[in-house]
């Protein structure tokens, strides 16, 4: 029986993992749990997979949290800490084989890379760890032959049509992506957009972050940077389509001109379980998951238009320069994301406060989680101050 810890599991994708492990009784035991403040999702998820270890996101949830659990009845002896060291204790846990690390943003980057150094098997949904680090942690996982399986659906895609042949033998990877809810709305439309519309995805259910990446295809560009590290492949042989039925959920180009895809209904379950049963495959609870090429209108393809969502350049541009730039991309977006569900940030600026933080971010290697977290930290701040300029700049515009 394979023993998880899962980072996040009261999010979209834990939260479907656990769903997984449900389905495939015998196979896994839940070793360790980790989430942010959700304390009643949490103490449900105590309730029904019995944990020996538990991990909130701050100290004085610590105790609240014990007080749910023990209110549902649970009665068995129950360890609970907080914090990023809760979460590197909880990995590095001896009954731990494999740890799921979809925690928000960068908050599961150290525990998951203290499970890396523990020599664990990684199923990885936080695509925030290879975009702010991911020399740093490809290096650690190579030099302890650790295996990082992803979970986001197109690197699962791409993971799954390697299995047809070499990395000597790819030409390029194709990412698919929706176009989000604006696909098709005019570029001069951008400056009114909502954060209520931007939450409209078309296709899936994730988390509010994610959901507005998707609607900048920001998403999209850090999927880039996370396929560059786990594929090995440059920038300049990870093209993006835009495919808005979703159908097919990413691609690979052997040199022979053959064309790799794997198709699935969009659904977290199926990249999950690929990666929870790896390297075997095992059958799907629920006919809901297969899909029916007959009922399938058609399969389209477009090219992203840059010039609209800029952000997939900013994301391009930011891998090139390497150094800090990508960490701080992730960090800029994240804080202007922030800005804008909240009515402080048009929807047409994020681009433009990630641009003049990656622009003044420094050249230097990252090679610390320590340089990483402070780079992290710096250019948060220098969001904080673009966006704050930015609500000046147009302040005064709007009094004139």
């Amino acid at each position: 029986m394979k023993g998880l810890c899962i980072l996040g599991s009261t999010g979209s994708v834990g939260q479907n993992c656990l769903r997984v492990v449900t389905s495939l009784p015998g196979r896994f035991r839940v070793v360790a749990l980790s989430a942010g403040k959700n304390l009643d999702v949490l103490a449900r998820q105590v309730l029904e997979f019995g944990p020996e270890l538990v991990v909130v996101g701050a100290s004085d949830c610590v105790e609240p949290l014990r007080a749910r659990v023990e209110a549902l009845g649970f009665r068995t002896p129950l360890t609970i800490l907080a914090g990023v060291e809760g979460q590197k204790e909880a990995v590095a846990l001896p009954a731990v084989d494999f740890v799921v690390s979809a925690s928000h943003g960068v908050t599961g980057l150290a525990a998951t890379y203290e499970a890396i150094l523990a020599g664990k098997r990684i199923g990885l949904a936080s695509k925030e760890v290879l975009v702010v680090a991911g020399e740093l942690v490809t290096c650690a996982a190579r030099e302890r032959a650790v295996e990082i399986l992803p979970i986001d659906s197109e690197h699962s895609a791409v993971h799954q049509c390697l299995r047809s042949g070499l990395q000597r033998e790819v030409r390029r990877i194709i990412l698919t992506a929706s176009g989000g809810p604006f696909l098709n709305t005019p570029r001069k439309a951008f400056d009114g957009l909502t954060p209520e519309q931007a939450l409209k995805h078309p296709v899936w259910k994730m988390g509010g972050r994610i959901t507005i990446d998707s609607s900048t295809l920001m998403n999209k560009g850090l999927e880039v940077i996370e396929a560059h590290w786990l594929f090995g492949l440059p920038p300049s042989r990870i093209d993006i389509y835009i495919h808005p039925e979703s159908v097919i959920h990413s691609m690979i180009e052997f040199i022979d001109g053959t064309i790799m895809a794997q198709l699935s209904v969009a659904d977290m379950r199926i990249p999950i379980q690929y990666a929870l049963t790896y390297p075997d495959r095992l059958a799907v609870d629920g006919s809901s998951l297969s899909l029916d090429l007959v009922t399938t209108r058609g399969l389209h393809f477009l090219v992203p238009d840059t010039k609209r969502f800029p952000c997939l350049d900013l994301a391009r541009e930011a891998l090139a320069k390497g150094g800090a730039a990508p960490c701080a991309l992730n960090a800029a977006d994240e804080i202007a994301v922030e800005a804008f569900v909240s009515g402080r940030l048009r929807f047409s600026d994020i681009p433009r406060v990630i641009e003049k933080v990656v622009a003044d971010s420094p050249t230097a290697v990252l090679d610390s989680l320590e340089r990483v977290l402070e780079c992290d930290r710096e250019s948060r701040q220098r969001a904080r101050e673009a966006v704050a300029n930015l609500r000046g700049t147009q302040g005064r515009a709007t009094a004139q």
